[in-house]
């Protein structure tokens, strides 16, 4: 679907980004990480076709940007972190503005423009003033003008900065459904949202990709130890001897409301799923009821701080 090959871009003599290289297929969700000046914002700009690379290239299904550059952009759909929005618009006359503008005739705009804001979770808002909705629904009315034309990939620069966790939930769900019918690249600082929607992450510092993976991969290869926290039920010995079993550490164990037990352990495995199945199965054999198991707020956080210092 997306391939990029020895991606560079300068502005100037001052290096943004050398030498990147990776692929996306077809509706894989992939987030984009980065601190400020890692290289994140230009290599989105590129991808988007709104930069031309020093060097390297970029194509989508063969169509190359430098090349092919209006093929190449017509199968875009981008939401900048700050949407450019006509707030004297309603939803639906923006959203059928911009699909014109995509080089839509007025009729297939009309066609596809209850999907679209449908999709967009728009619907209720629809004949709303732009300059009236809220900074999560601005989102959502960028998203529906990026959407409109039915990209095949779609690019959306820190789309949950700013929403209120009310708003998060319904945007990882936006976000979800368009990667049923869409490619999505993701960027965002919000590390646990990116792991909550994305399939893979690519981590960049100082310009490069210094890893790539899914955050179990991403883990093992950090080498940190994740935390998890465990709901049970059983006592305190059963629960002893089954982390032990599974080579958990840092054991500990504070009892609940309704003979329950919080237990806060340290995985054999940093991060990866087969420890916490390992975990979850040392649990039961030793008769203890799991209730929940989730990795530690800040996991990732670890892990992506371990890999950027690992790079330095």
């Amino acid at each position: 679907m997306i391939t990029v090959e020895g991606l560079s871009h300068y502005y100037g003599d001052r290096r943004a980004v050398e030498g990147l290289s990776f692929t996306i297929q077809q509706n894989e969700c992939v987030g984009l990480l980065g601190l400020n000046g890692a290289g994140k914002s230009t290599t989105m700009k590129v991808l988007a076709g709104l930069l031309v690379p020093t060097g390297g290239t970029v194509t989508i299904d063969g169509a190359d940007l430098v090349s092919s550059g209006a093929q190449f952009r017509s199968r875009i759909g981008y939401l900048p972190e700050d949407p450019p929005l006509y707030k004297e618009m309603t939803v639906r006359e923006f959203v059928l503005y911009c699909g014109q503008l995509k080089g839509m005739p007025r009729a297939a705009v009309a066609a596809r423009l209850d999907e679209v804001i449908a999709l967009a979770q728009l619907t209720a808002r629809q004949h709303q003033l732009i300059g009236e909705l809220s900074h999560g629904y601005r989102k959502r009315c960028g998203i529906a003008q990026a959407i409109i034309h039915k990209p095949s990939v779609v690019i959306l620069d820190e789309p949950i900065s700013g929403l209120d966790p009310k708003q998060i939930v319904e945007m990882r769900q936006v976000i979800r459904n368009l990667a049923k019918d869409a490619t999505v690249i993701i960027s965002s600082h919000i590390l646990s949202e990116i792991s909550e929607t994305c399939d893979r992450l690519i981590v960049l510092n100082g310009g490069k990709i210094v890893a790539a993976g899914t955050e179990a991969e991403l883990a093992a290869r950090a080498g940190g130890s994740a935390r998890v926290t465990a709901l049970l039920r059983g006592s305190a010995e059963a629960i002893q001897r089954a982390c032990t079993t599974a080579r958990a550490t840092n054991i500990e164990l504070r009892e609940e409301a309704g003979g329950l037990t919080r237990a806060h352990v340290t995985l054999a495995s940093a991060g990866a799923e087969d420890a916490k199945e390992v975990l979850v199965a040392a649990l039961v054999n030793n008769g203890v009821g799991v209730r929940r198991i989730v990795e530690d707020d800040g996991e990732l956080e670890q892990i992506f701080l371990g890999l950027t210092k690992e790079a330095s």
